[in-house]
């Protein structure tokens, strides 16, 4: 049985994250914006489906997927790309691909006792998220 990501996650670590929106070509302004914000992550998990809100006072972004299906996502509320999202199950992981024009992009997902980690892979930078469960 695959984890339980179902839950509201609020950010308590974000490592390189201005790292990571560099090699997204995101602008000077946005990223010193966005280095200072706290982001909360709301999923709903059904099965293989996934409904994720990733939100913040700046911008929010929404992505539903299901674990095997690629799908078109379009990055709007992020670096506002075109990709093709592929995010299938490593164990109790959840491993995405994200193809388009940049190199090596996508994130992996796992869960450690009340804490969701996220790592975010662009070209050759890693940025590592860690929230924590909210109650």
């Amino acid at each position: 049985m695959p984890a339980d990501y179902n839950g509201t996650w609020e950010m308590i670590e974000n490592e390189n994250f201005e790292g990571i929106m560099k090699a997204l070509d995101i602008d000077f302004a946005t990223r010193k914006i966005a280095i200072h914000l706290n982001q909360t992550k709301e999923i709903k998990q059904e099965g293989d489906k996934f409904f994720t809100k990733t939100l913040s006072t700046f911008r929010n972004y929404n992505v539903d997927y299901t674990i095997g299906e690629e799908f078109e996502e379009h990055t709007k509320a992020l670096d506002n790309r075109i990709v093709k999202t592929l995010v299938k199950w490593d164990g109790d992981k959840l491993i995405c691909v994200q193809k388009g024009e940049k190199a090596n992009r996508g994130w992996k997902h796992w869960i450690e006792g009340d804490k969701l980690h996220l790592e975010l892979t662009c070209c050759d930078q890693v940025c590592h998220q860690i929230f924590k469960k909210k109650n």
